[in-house]
């Protein structure tokens, strides 16, 4: 049996949830990770740190990270911003 969910390949970008990482000083350099998006599909996209290695280690009992997954990391601002674009349901 395979997985509930599987992310979709073929979807493309919609819409940024939020501010840029520009506009929310998370860098000074351009318009660069981290950001949030919502996918044509409905899924959500996270560009992040990767800390997989760091912090796949110390995970907390019941959470795993499949081989095709990676733990990715955003700053806080970065999703408080991104709250009023987050639908309810």
């Amino acid at each position: 049996m395979g997985r509930p969910w599987e992310a979709d390949p073929e979807t493309r970008f919609r819409r940024r949830l939020g501010k840029s990482a520009l506009e929310l000083g998370a860098t000074s350099t351009g318009p660069e990770c981290p950001d949030l998006w919502e996918l044509e599909n409905g899924d959500i996209a996270v560009i992040g740190r990767d800390l997989t290695d760091s912090l796949g280690t110390r995970l907390p009992e019941g959470v795993s990270i499949s081989p095709d997954e990676r733990l990715v990391v955003i700053p806080r601002r970065m999703l408080i911003a991104a709250k009023a674009d987050i639908p309810h349901v």
